[in-house]
């Protein structure tokens, strides 16, 4: 089997590796083994990923893999230098076995080595080497390679440039070959053939040749490769046929690495039992890890091309497109059945410990009963032998008693035994004195039918020749039956009678019954206990496995959005930040969809988007309703648990351009017209997954569901009057955020006076809040609404010339107070005054006006602040005096003192000159002082000029760069003016730009059904997050959502882990009778499987943007799955307000 990289496979793969990496960035490197690495490189919508095996392969790869839980040193260091920067030329180091990828225009460079052990080495433009996987010390033709030390590029093979190919390069291979051989040969004899001579020799001279491409030209020119070296040599026409073949080789190069990618083949043998094939079995894009196709062959071999030599019936051949997905698919492949192997080796010893804890309590139940068996057979054998027992114990504590030794009785019971003693005959050797017992040989009591025992005789002489015969006749018939003894050893206790030592058998025989009882009991408990504990060692062991291989999942384009599929099948889509938003207006806005929005913080703008070639049809009211809630649930109400209502409106009255004729920044819209309230959103989400079926199986679905069929109103005056749209016009009384510019009299308006207003969807900060002065009626009374939003919050977009110049003086405003007002208060640490409040104008002057406000200079507030009145108050026609005797108000002026203390006082101390310094030097600024100090030569005088002259010099730089941001962003304007008009002119139009990948994605939304049909061809999985009403009733796996505290990730975590459970669950009970399965049960556990597949394959990283809210409560049902109402998973486990079970 082909394990490691050849010279020209390192070429094919640099040049498609070129063409698919240059202006990438490396978005990040991970750890897959101690040796093997993952890069992930990506740009806006388009990524790949590429498996580096140093010493043996490198490619791109399809299949998604568990990476380590932290980066190692080497992996760190990767990072540090490489992550965000753009790869700018991938090639191949002359004609060795070395990948060269580089980095900002050759900033860094990182060296992967295919020979030997092989190596990874991260170097700069010097090429000095900044890191390097594996450090190798000084040897015979190897450099050393540590950090610090330059990579040596020339002594790579031809780096300076491939020779060109001629008789006299050809000769002097073949000469180096047959020098290096002779040495060779003298030292150890020669073993290899004279054809794999020759191909070893120009393959190791001619470096840009494998020894497969060289074996393939000769074989198609027709060259006899078995010819010895020495004999080419001398033969002109051998050597020039043998060019001629080399030139062929080099077409071949030339012609699979010109084209962007190149095909690749697979050559495996047939599996033991399975029949061989040499076609050609379709393309790579078809095979997939989890069950793969070509699973009765095994991968032998991978070349760019077709080599004659592996073109036999014992090979089968398979085509892919491209070079890096036939070696992706062949080292996958094998990966994949390693994983597999070790997997099921793992179940198959965990199956195993259970077996034997199985096998080891029957051994013990077993056990016990043969004991019991046993016992009663001695006790009946001594039972039936109670006259010979009785001899026996007789004999022997006779014998005892006269004082002989225990070696002479044994020695006499031998002698007895030889003369054919009955009694001594039943005594089995060795005797057991010093436990006082003796084993006997008892044969167990048989009836025979011949045998009639007369129980009603009477007479001791007949009873005592009867045991007589009786024991003579059983001792005979156990002997000789089957030739063999089959008489019962048993242990008499010479101190118990032939009764008592029955007895105490039959008790030993209750005490076994007795403990079996009690084994039978705690056996239960003992196997569930032992199959608990292999099956949490099983658990942690696939824990340490990495999972089987699983092809990476390709995102839809709208996956990088909040997204949902509504009840009726229409996409909605929601911006994550302003930027999407953005996004979203300008490419994905069509005629035909809706823009929903909430009067919320932190909202989402929302779009609804029709369905292809139907952009006349109005959306139902069910899937505006659906798009409401969502809204509702991105923005502050989620967390303050506030129902709330959100609108919608026309793509029409969505728009980047002021009233004012500004463009607004990004993330901001200005909304024309009237809007459409919606009902009250329930805070309530679903999470669920989506299978795709092909569309054989979607028309098993349509029955079910009217995927056609159009909503039942025709007109926008039908949506506007169902009971589930509520709309917000004139008619309606409800204010409409139109104007403000006059909050006090908005009560008397009439209905005639009320004109359309605009509203600007805008980003406002907290420090801005100061700058709004009016605000709508409903945002006063709605806790929840602020002056600011976060993602594309909708505000007023009409402003006057007078609150905006008001916005940037504030520091210089000042307002008085209608008369019987407080003065206004001043606050020390800032000299800006809040204006007057409504409440405070509306109750001060029920009948009469509110004084005229004018602007004060800073002279004139500093005279305010000593009780001084100003000169200009008076001289301007703004004395209060005059203005209290024409309303007749006989109030003082809010800066008129009374009382003795109403004159200037004189207050000594620092304080007190402080404040006469102010008086004197009042009217002069910073020019005058440095002057006066400049004039009286001051010391301080030349610092002072010094620092004018630093911050005149530093305002002008603030003011340049000002100036040129401001310049910037008239140009932004201009260009998204621009835009702004051809998007008008386009919605106008009705033109889509969709591209046809997103067009084709859109169209396919029909075919993601929540709950499969049994026999369904199941393609992929799609999670999804939206409103209950859309995913509750659709998905077989859910789980639903609430305002809560858990954070997101940890909540996505316990569903992926409870429905993952429920998966395992399934397995283990199989349905009974699986001999006997129809067609239907068949199908429907295929699909279950195939279900399981895919969301086995999910992983948590990937899910876990598909979530709009960040604090949630996952509610599931006790199945993990909600198949037949049913939720799913582990979480709706845990107890109620007095649960001790840990969360």
């Amino acid at each position: 089997m082909k394990q490691r990289f050849s010279s020209l496979d390192v070429k094919v793969i640099a040049s498609e590796l070129s063409h698919a990496l240059c202006s990438l960035r490396l978005a990040n490197i991970y750890d897959l083994s101690s040796r093997i690495l993952l890069f992930k490189f990506a740009k806006p919508d388009h990524r790949e990923q590429i498996l580096v095996d140093p010493g043996f392969r490198c490619h791109l790869t399809s299949f998604s893999r568990v990476t380590a839980a932290a980066p190692s040193p080497f992996a760190t260091k990767l990072r540090k230098y490489l992550r965000t920067r753009r790869v700018t030329a991938v090639a191949q180091v002359g004609t060795d076995r070395v990948l060269e990828l580089q980095f900002s225009d050759g900033q860094y460079r990182l060296f992967i080595e295919f020979y030997a052990g092989g190596n990874i080495i991260l170097t700069d433009q010097a090429l000095n080497i900044l890191s390097v996987l594996r450090i190798v010390p000084e040897g015979v033709e190897q450099e050393e390679l540590r950090v610090g030390l330059r990579y040596a590029l020339e002594n790579r093979q031809n780096v300076k440039g491939t020779p060109e190919l001629s008789n006299e390069r050809v000769r002097a291979a073949l000469q180096q070959a047959l020098n290096k051989g002779d040495k060779d040969g003298a030292a150890q004899p020669r073993k290899k053939k004279s054809g794999d001579l020759l191909r070893r020799a120009l393959a190791a001279f001619m470096s840009e040749f494998p020894p497969m491409l060289i074996d393939h030209v000769i074989r198609s020119k027709g060259f006899d490769s078995s010819r010895p070296i020495a004999d080419v040599l001398n033969d002109e026409q051998l050597v020039n046929d043998l060019m001629v073949a080399l030139q062929e080789a080099q077409k071949l190069i030339e012609r699979i690495t010109t084209d962007k990618t190149s095909k690749g083949y697979i050559f495996a043998k047939s599996k033991p039992g399975h029949g061989a094939s040499t076609s050609v079995n379709g393309t790579g894009d078809e095979l997939q890890r989890v069950e793969s196709k070509h699973e009765s062959v095994m991968y032998e071999d991978f070349q760019p091309f077709t080599p004659l030599q592996l073109v036999s019936p014992e090979w089968t051949i398979i085509e892919f497109d491209s070079f890096n997905k036939a070696v992706d698919e062949f080292f996958s492949s094998v990966e994949g059945q390693k994983l597999e192997s070790r997997l099921a080796e793992r179940e198959h010893n965990a199956k195993r410990k259970l077996d034997n804890a199985r096998q080891d309590h029957e051994k013990r139940i077993g056990g016990l009963q043969q004991i019991q068996a046993l016992n009663v057979r001695k006790a009946q054998a001594i039972e039936a032998n109670l006259q010979r027992v009785q001899e026996t114990i007789g004999a022997i504590n006779g014998l005892i008693s006269q004082g002989m030794d225990w070696v002479e009785i044994a020695r006499l019971i031998e002698m007895e035994q030889v003369k054919n003693n009955s009694v001594a005959k039943t005594i089995k050797l060795p005797l057991k004195l010093y436990e006082n017992t003796i084993s006997l040989l008892l044969a167990e009591e048989a009836f025979d039918d011949e045998e009639e025992i007369d129980y009603e005789v009477t007479d001791d002489a007949a009873i005592q020749s009867e045991d007589d015969t009786g024991g003579r006749s059983r001792d005979a018939r156990a002997k000789t039956q089957a030739g063999t003894d089959r008489r019962l050893a048993i242990d008499i206790d010479l101190a118990l009678s032939p009764w008592s030592n029955a007895r105490q058998y039959y008790d030993q025989k209750k005490t076994a019954a007795v403990k079996e009882q009690k084994t039978l009991q705690s056996s239960a408990k003992a196997l569930k206990s032992t199959e608990r504990k292999v099956n949490a060692d099983l658990k942690k062991g696939l824990q340490q496995e990495k999972q089987v291989l699983r092809p990476v999942r390709k995102q839809l384009w709208f996956e990088k959005f909040l997204y949902f599929i509504s009840s009726e099948g229409y996409l909605v889509l929601g911006g994550k930040d302003a930027q999407q938003n953005e996004i979203l207006y300008k490419r994905y806005l069509k005629k035909g969809d809706v823009y929903i929005h909430a009067d919320l913080q932190g909202a989402a703008s929302v779009i609804v988007k029709n369905k292809p070639g139907r952009s006349e049809d109005p959306l139902p009211p069910s899937t505006l309703s659906q798009a409401g809630s969502f809204t509702v649930a991105t923005s502050s109400a989620w967390d303050s648990k506030a129902v709330m209502s959100a609108w919608w409106v026309r793509p029409e009255q969505v728009s980047k351009s002021a009233p004012t004729g500004d463009y607004l920044p990004i993330g901001n819209f200005n909304i024309q017209g009237e809007k459409n309230f919606l009902p009250p959103a329930q805070l309530l989400l679903g999470f669920g997954v989506l299978f795709r079926v092909s569309e054989a199986s979607l028309a098993r679905h349509r029955k079910y569901r009217h995927r056609d069929e159009k909503p039942t109103m025709d007109t926008e005056e039908d949506v506007r009057t169902s009971p589930n749209v509520l709309v917000t016009s004139k008619e309606t009384g409800i204010e409409d955020h139109t104007g403000h510019d006059d909050i006090e009299g908005a009560a008397d308006r009439t209905d005639d006076d009320l004109e359309d207003g605009c509203q600007t969807t805008s980003e406002l900060d907290e420090d801005d809040e100061a700058a709004v002065h009016y605000q709508s009626e409903n945002d006063s009374q709605n806790p929840l609404l602020s002056g600011h939003a976060a993602n594309g919050r909708s505000t007023e977009s009409e402003r006057s010339e007078e609150q905006g110049s008001q916005a940037e003086d504030k520091t210089d405003d000042y307002q008085l107070q209608a008369d019987g007002q407080d003065p206004v208060k001043d606050d020390p640490d800032d000299e800006s005054l809040e204006p007057i409040s409504e409440d405070a104008a509306s109750s001060a002057n029920n009948s009469q006006e509110v004084p005229s406000v004018r602007h004060v200079s800073a002279r004139e507030r500093r005279l305010l602040r000593k009780g001084e009145v100003p000169v200009a108050a008076t001289e301007g026609g703004f004395d209060h005096e005059r203005d209290s005797s024409a309303t007749g108000s006989t109030q003082p002026a809010p800066w008129a003192k009374t009382g003795a203390g109403s004159g200037n006082l004189h207050v000594r101390g620092k304080h007190g000159k402080r404040n006469k310094l102010k008086t004197k030097y009042a009217d002069q600024d910073e020019e005058d002082r440095a002057l006066a100090l400049r004039l009286l030569g001051s010391a301080a005088s030349q610092k002072a000029t010094d620092d004018a002259t630093a911050k005149a010099i530093e305002e002008e730089k603030v003011a340049a760069r000002q100036e040129r941001r401001r310049q910037q962003h008239n140009m932004a304007a201009q260009k998204g003016m621009e835009e702004e008009d051809i998007r008008k002119i386009a919605l106008q139009e009705g033109a889509d730009s969709l591209g046809e990948a997103e067009a084709e994605a859109l169209e396919d939304l029909g075919a993601y059904i929540g709950t499969p049909l049994p026999g369904d061809e199941i393609l992929d999985a799609l999670v999804v997050c939206g409103p209950w009403d859309s995913i509750g009733t659709r998905c077989s796996w859910r789980a639903k959502i609430q305002p809560g505290s858990t954070k997101k990730g940890k909540a996505v975590r316990e569903i992926l882990t409870a429905w993952t459970t429920v998966i395992a669950n399934r397995e283990k009970r199989k349905r009974p009778g699986a001999g006997e399965r129809n067609g239907a049960t068949m199908e429907e556990e295929e699909t279950r499987k195939r279900e399981g597949q895919l969301l086995q394959g999910i992983k948590e990283v990937e899910v876990v943007g598909v979530l709009p809210v960040s604090k949630i409560r996952v509610i599931m049902g006790a199945e993990g799955s909600g198949g037949k109402g049913k939720g799913g998973g582990g979480a709706a486990k845990r107890g109620g307000r007095g649960s001790k079970k840990p969360r």
